[in-house]
């Protein structure tokens, strides 16, 4: 990418585990008519292309989860421990994005053993520092810590609301860069990390604006009033700085594709089409011809063959690099 054009870039970071989770509880009921599901797929496939239409950008990627990383394993083993199998109607339809994307030519990044927003969030560090703008598609909250001026998340839901400084500060009462010192202390009970016991959003907030950070919190802490939230504090200061480890998102890794790899490039109707079409999608095919999104699940699918396996991605395993 030659420098002159990068302050006029735009990365679309998409988290596509994320994605294909909330596709496949909106929709409901669509499959082929041999049964296959699709719900997913079709809401996948909608989601990207409105984010495309919103966002105009010259560069995209998806991102799926590789696996909980050891090391926040480790520091608290009850992490994500209470979440509940992936429904195997969603698990089967991971091979039918990917091989959407792969025939739609964006790249997909997986980094075995490490979490999405990880991997989001050391390229949107890495864009940035080439001039780019960033947009993350994602409901995962812990991406807060990221954003700034030029680093936006996208809400992937039928709004499509953007987030700025504003509307984090809005929605949690501190800046980005206080997230994690937040989080510290309200824990985050999607992902099981329990935060200090009484101490709710507002009153994290309050102390984190009031101190500065969690460094200072603890420091000072003989001078928190009331009494009550003093002595919370000091029982749970190991809790506290754990946290922060958890919650801080790394910005370190390089496993992903190079830059001119997530060049944003036109949908072929010669390789989509007959794609959309054995898997019923009807719709989908038909916008690629008409410019415009579905406005509604396609019904009464006519039988077609089973979609193949997924097609060629990239995936990293750090341990054979």
């Amino acid at each position: 990418m030659n420098s002159d054009d990068r302050s006029n870039s735009t990365l679309l970071i998409v988290d596509g585990t994320a994605v294909a989770y909330r596709a496949f509880y909106a929709i409901a009921g669509l499959t082929t008519s041999s049964g296959q599901p699709t719900n997913a797929v079709f809401g996948f496939v909608r989601m990207f292309r409105q984010l495309g239409r919103l966002l105009q950008p010259s560069h995209r990627v998806v991102v799926f989860d590789g696996g909980l990383p050891a090391e926040r394993v480790e520091k608290c083993p009850e992490y994500k421990a209470q979440r509940t199998p992936m429904p195997d109607d969603l698990r089967s339809q991971f091979a039918p994005i990917e091989e959407y994307l792969a025939q739609a030519q964006i790249p997909v990044v997986r980094v075995l053993g490490q979490e999405a927003d990880d991997v989001m969030a050391s390229m949107s560090v890495a864009a940035q520092q080439l001039g780019m703008s960033v947009a993350m598609a994602t409901s995962d909250k812990d991406l807060f810590q990221l954003v700034t001026d030029r680093v936006c998340i996208v809400s992937p839901s039928k709004a499509l609301d953007k987030m700025g400084p504003n509307e984090v500060f809005e929605k949690t009462g501190v800046w980005p860069d206080k997230i994690v010192d937040w989080q510290s202390l309200t824990g985050d009970a999607v992902d099981n990390i329990s935060g200090v016991p009484g101490i709710g959003p507002k009153t994290a907030a309050r102390l984190v604006q009031d101190f500065g950070s969690v460094e200072q919190l603890l420091a000072r802490i003989q001078e928190v009033q009331p009494e009550r939230i003093r002595l919370l504090l000091e029982t749970h200061q190991d809790l506290i700085r754990r946290n922060m480890g958890l919650m801080k998102l790394r910005v370190d890794l390089t496993e992903y594709p190079p830059w001119e790899a997530m060049r944003t490039t036109p949908e072929d109707p010669l390789r989509l089409t007959p794609f959309f079409e054995k898997l019923d999608l009807h719709s989908l095919a038909e916008e690629l011809k008409q410019g415009g999104p579905p406005l509604a699940a396609p019904s009464r699918p006519k039988r077609q063959k089973p979609t193949p396996n997924s097609q060629e991605l990239f995936l990293f395993d750090p341990d054979k690099m």
